[in-house]
């Protein structure tokens, strides 16, 4: 099939498939366009399937001496491409494939970053994980100014790591400091701001962005960036284990080291996250959330709670609910342990500002919510009291006895246990029905996962 637009003849090549999700196009200029249309999907996706016919297009083009350009674009409303189908990668983690489909993807983007042509990424709509990663190993990057566009790499809010060269190839291009904001924040940024930061190359309206591309493509071979040293500012995370600081290791090593050495270091590190259960539990409570948002019962805001201990937990809880609004009660018999609650509270705002992610006006409210005491205060009117006291029964008993008599009739009364009977709490209360067990994952501020139990 051919056509004429813009004075391009446009020639469809065979499909690769019976269901092709990838459309290769060769125009008159021979330039390569790519571009990904997941069949019956509003949403491209990477799973081992498109991985794998991604690999036959490159061979195609590999093959091809006559080509100017490579193109990488996509077909999809708001979408670019949403990173790796994480239903996928869960089930890959829980079967030890999950090497393998890292490994696969490394080897195609990496012979796309070899290519002896140009090659430009036109990216409109969602552009996240995987998504970016297949653009990072583009020479240049061109982004529409829709609102639809969001750019990053978000994989350490789900406890991984970004391993098909986001960890390597990021730090060489805007450098490592720059590199671990994105990396460790996750967080999307729009067009204009990942201009700034130096994500994209151009931005361009949705109508002019191939043939920004195209322009780009003349800038033949991008030369190797000159990226500023680092400052050494970056806050280290309190846990070596997790995926913030295996990303941040990446990102500090990885330029010393060769390409190849430090895409290994990705795969090894993306394995050994994938198999722990905090992981695993992350990447299901994001499809629970997302269900959540589809949903459409109404649930009433929670506006004042109680939390009654100070420990390391029951601290924790207490911030991340006053971050959202909630006033809190703190409650705890130890003076020592209350003051130290106060001060773990202090300090995860602080540490919150200082990596940009609220502001110090937004902390000031936050601390301004939380009420802290020694003694008995008034509960009523209070909606929650979470108990996130001593893991001794004998305990946690006498508590709920005295909460039962000083909560409101239509307080929930929640334990913060993950290892005690509800069902033995909730029977020394006089409402054992409105009892839960409400286990909070430690840290509690990143950890964005809650298990739920009913008392029976």
């Amino acid at each position: 099939m051919e056509f004429d637009r813009n004075d391009y003849k446009l020639v469809v090549m065979p499909a690769v498939a019976i269901r092709s999700m990838i459309r290769r196009e060769i125009g008159d200029d021979r330039v390569c366009v790519l571009t990904f249309d997941r069949p019956e999907s509003g949403a491209n996706i990477f799973d081992t399937a498109t991985m794998s016919e991604l690999g036959e297009h490159v061979d195609a083009i590999e093959r091809d001496n006559s080509l100017r350009g490579l193109i990488i674009t996509s077909a999809k409303k708001s979408i670019f491409i949403a990173g790796a189908d994480l239903r996928t990668l869960l089930k890959q983690a829980q079967t030890g494939e999950l090497h393998d489909f890292i490994a696969q993807g490394q080897r195609v983007f990496n012979r796309i970053a070899a290519l002896k042509i140009p090659s430009v990424a036109a990216i409109h709509g969602a552009c996240a994980g995987g998504g970016y990663e297949i653009t990072l190993a583009c020479d240049w990057r061109v982004a529409s100014d829709d609102p639809a566009t969001r750019i990053g790499l978000p994989e350490t809010t789900l406890g991984l790591i970004p391993a098909w060269g986001g960890s390597t190839r990021l730090p060489r291009l805007i450098g490592e400091d720059n590199a671990a904001e994105v990396i460790l924040k996750g967080k999307l940024y729009s067009a204009s701001e990942a201009l700034k930061i130096g994500l994209v190359d151009e931005v361009a309206s949705r109508e002019q962005l191939l043939d920004a591309a195209r322009r780009l493509i003349g800038k033949g071979k991008r030369p190797t960036a000159k990226v500023p040293p680092p400052k050494g500012n970056t806050p280290v995370p309190s846990d070596p284990k997790s995926a913030r600081a295996r990303a941040l290791g990446i990102i500090t090593t990885g330029t010393a080291n060769p390409v190849d050495e430090s895409l290994k270091l990705e795969l090894h590190a993306i394995v050994d996250l994938g198999q722990t259960e905090s992981t695993q539990n992350l990447i299901r409570n994001f499809f629970l959330a997302e269900k959540y948002k589809k949903g459409s019962k109404q649930f009433e805001k929670v506006a004042h709670a109680a939390i009654i201990g100070a420990g390391v937990m029951g601290a924790g809880i207490a911030q991340w609910l006053s971050s959202r609004g909630v006033t809190v009660i703190l409650r705890d018999v130890n003076r020592e342990l209350l003051d130290r609650g106060l001060a773990s509270i202090e300090k995860t705002y602080a540490d919150a500002v200082k990596r940009g992610l609220i502001t110090e006006e937004k902390a000031k409210q936050g601390r301004a919510r939380i009420v802290a005491s020694t003694a008995p205060m008034e509960l009523r009117d209070v909606q929650f009291v979470i108990e996130a006291a001593s893991e001794k029964i004998d305990i946690k008993k006498e508590i709920f006895r005295e909460l039962s008599m000083q909560a409101g009739p239509k307080t929930i009364i929640a334990t913060n246990t993950s290892a005690l009977p509800v069902s033995e709490l909730a029977s020394c209360t006089v409402s054992p029905d409105r009892v839960i067990g409400l286990h909070f994952f430690n840290p509690v501020n990143r950890m964005k996962l809650v298990e739920v139990d009913e008392a029976r």
